[in-house]
């Protein structure tokens, strides 16, 4: 990885300086709103590799297709523009099935099943709402149970003969208690023979969620994998091919290009050989000196906090004491003010915290981050 982020480091700073951008440093994690990852150099070198060719692009998305197969588990794969892109098209799929005239009429589903099932406390926004990119496919969202909490009965009794699907989204920002686990959801679902669709977009684990029983599930190629902007749908292969074959209708607007689906492949092949455990390491180092920095200050405490999605990695989360001049919106706003600026994970500002996340530094920037937070506390 030491070469992938040197490779990466030298073109993004000399890229974003010449198109007169910020060179800023990435605390929050995998964010799109900062460009979501470091990508890995094989893709890199992929994406660079087949942009002058030309390619019969059924046998490259079937290459594809059985990358994601092997790193998933799962009995086929597609590609498309982004994980908001694959939920929109496996929803899709669970409308129209491999049915070429029902493809090309969508938004239009006269005659379809077109019900989606979402828990609310799932129903959450990552820059569009969940709503929107299910409702894109003309179906409607059905929410079950309420925003504090979902029990089976509610799930069960909410599919109907118009029940096209359920989708169970594993987020940071959904509701962490009393909802349904992805189990039951399965289970109850799968009972009246209704296809579950797990949006696992920023999870790491590429395989728990197949063998927990989804039917389809959707990562971003552009956020843990270390690909290009992508999006990844896994599962059955009837499901998947139906995803595909969405391309010849809503899907068009979403098709995915030679080069991503290349960057794609090599990143999924780069993930199996990634030595977890030492990127890992680097990032407990980067947290301890975060914390060694922050000690001795009156204004601040911080603690380590794990992924709540059960990533494998911590985070740093800065609190603001009530006894401050700060707040922590001022300090996270002064961070990304400073020189080089430093963007934290902010959305939780008004609770009195940010979250700094070590998952996307270059060699040298913990420190830098280190030396912001002590001229901005002035410790």
């Amino acid at each position: 990885m030491t070469a992938a982020t040197d490779l990466a480091n030298t073109v993004q700073t000399d890229i974003r300086r010449e198109l007169g951008l910020r060179p800023i440093i990435n605390a929050s994690g995998t964010m799109t709103v900062f460009g979501a990852s470091i990508m890995v150099p094989e893709a890199i070198a992929a994406m660079a590799a087949i942009a002058g060719e030309f390619v019969e692009m059924q046998h490259l998305h079937q290459l594809a297709s059985e990358a994601v197969s092997s790193a998933t588990g799962a009995e086929a794969g597609f590609i498309t523009a982004s994980c908001a892109s694959a939920i929109t098209l496996a929803v899709a799929a669970t409308l129209t099935g491999d049915r070429l005239l029902a493809i090309e009429r969508l938004p239009d589903t006269t005659g379809l099943k077109r019900e989606v099932l979402v828990q609310l406390g799932h129903m959450v926004g990552y820059g569009a709402s969940l709503e929107q990119t299910i409702a894109m496919t003309g179906a409607r969202v059905v929410p079950v149970g309420t925003v504090s909490m979902a029990r089976d009965y509610q799930l069960d009794e909410a599919i109907t003969e118009s029940t096209a699907c359920a989708v169970f989204v594993v987020s940071h920002m959904t509701v962490q208690y009393a909802m349904l686990s992805l189990e039951q959801v399965c289970r109850i679902c799968h009972a009246k023979g209704v296809p579950v669709i797990v949006d696992a977009a920023s999870e790491y684990d590429l395989r728990a969620f197949l063998a927990c029983g989804a039917d389809l599930v959707v990562y971003s190629g552009h956020k843990f994998l270390g690909g290009p902007t992508s999006g990844i749908v896994a599962g059955s292969r009837a499901l998947v091919r139906a995803a595909a074959l969405q391309n010849r209708g809503i899907g068009r607007g979403m098709k995915v290009g030679k080069e991503s689906i290349a960057g794609v492949i090599a990143a999924l092949q780069a993930w199996g050989r990634r030595d977890h455990q030492a990127i890992r390491a680097r990032e407990r180092q980067a947290l301890d000196l975060w914390l060694q920095v922050m000690a001795p200050s009156a204004d601040v405490h911080g603690r380590l906090v794990p992924d709540p999605t059960g990533n494998p990695l911590d985070r740093l989360r800065v609190t603001v004491l009530p006894s401050s001049l700060w707040t922590a919106r001022r300090l996270a706003d002064a961070l990304a003010a400073a020189d080089p600026p430093v963007m934290v994970r902010d959305y939780q500002t008004d609770l009195g915290y940010f979250d700094l996340d070590p998952c996307n530094l270059h060699p040298g920037e913990a420190e830098k981050v280190a030396h912001q937070l002590a001229a901005c506390l002035k410790l």
